[in-house]
């Protein structure tokens, strides 16, 4: 079981939606350090800027200096979570009991 995440962090992720971050999946696939003709499926995803993927862009680097796997390919989806018919500010709520 995931925890939920605190609010300090769903603040942060709002925010960062807001000035255009996507929530974008990346599958990559890459070869196995001991078996290089095998390729594994690795999944990532996290919130990132399209098209250029500042987020995702020093993720790879990282993998390509620091994990033994080569990287063959990777996939990029991106959608954005809020968007400006979604997000409305209300000048006032009513509560109904």
């Amino acid at each position: 079981m995931h925890p939920l995440p605190s609010p300090i962090s769903a603040t942060r992720d709002l925010q960062q939606q807001l000035r255009g971050y996507r929530l974008t999946t990346a599958e990559i696939l890459y070869r196995l350090p001991d078996h290089p003709i095998v390729l594994q499926s690795f999944i990532w995803q996290e919130l990132d800027i399209a098209p250029k993927y500042p987020v995702l862009r020093k993720f790879l680097d990282f993998w390509a200096h620091e994990i033994e796997g080569k990287l063959h390919s990777v996939r990029v989806a991106s959608i954005g979570i809020i968007s400006a018919a979604e997000w409305r500010h209300t000048e006032h709520v009513a509560h109904l009991h």
